[in-house]
């Protein structure tokens, strides 16, 4: 789920969703609009990863062999 999740946000970052064709508008914090989905779209995937280091089937065979 976690992988899937993240194509999508791959996939909605290069979409007009985000990255609207001559869209500045609404501002948020004298941000424009593609700059701030930008950011969003970043911690997202920064958080999917985050998840995915936690549910990772390899993650407790690591540990043992420490």
């Amino acid at each position: 789920m976690c992988c899937a999740a993240m194509l999508l946000a791959t996939i909605l970052t290069f979409t007009p969703l985000v990255i609207p064709s001559g869209v500045y508008q609404p501002k948020l914090w004298g941000m424009p609009y593609t700059l701030w989905m930008g950011i969003l779209i970043s911690i997202i995937m920064v958080f999917l990863v985050f998840l995915g280091t936690f549910v990772h089937p390899g993650r407790d065979e690591a540990a043992r062999k420490s």
